[in-house]
């Protein structure tokens, strides 16, 4: 129904920068929230970022200062933007969609998981 497909991770070292991408496709009506989660091993996974449809951001105190979220409605895109990196950041980034699609029974809102790109931090 909706699928979420992110890019953009990597080896970087401490300091560096990189950005996330999360493009959702699939029978959308609206996307409501979208976020970005980081699973470290042995951890539970966390929220990293959100952002409402209208703009409104959270963030992990973490991260405060050093990531930013965006995204482009136009394209059903999430961008998680990510500078400053540290080795504690060294995780798997899990983009996150609170959707409302068009089934044929009429609208339905629900949940939706990307598969999580790989992000080292060496030092």
């Amino acid at each position: 129904q909706v699928q979420l497909v992110e890019s953009g991770g990597g080896l970087v070292q401490a300091g560096g920068s990189l950005r996330l991408s999360c493009a959702a496709s699939g029978s959308i009506f609206t996307i409501n929230a979208m976020g970005w989660y980081r699973q470290a091993p042995g951890k539970q996974r966390e929220l990293v970022a959100a952002i409402t449809s209208g703009g409104s951001t959270n963030y992990a105190d973490s991260v405060k200062g050093r990531f930013t979220i965006s995204r482009d409605n136009a394209k059903n895109t999430v961008y998680l933007q990510m500078s400053s990196l540290k080795p504690e950041d060294t995780a798997v980034y899990f983009c996150n969609a609170d959707v409302t699609t068009a089934q044929a029974m009429g609208l339905i809102r629900g949940g939706y998981w990307g598969q999580g790109t790989q992000v080292t931090v060496s030092s």
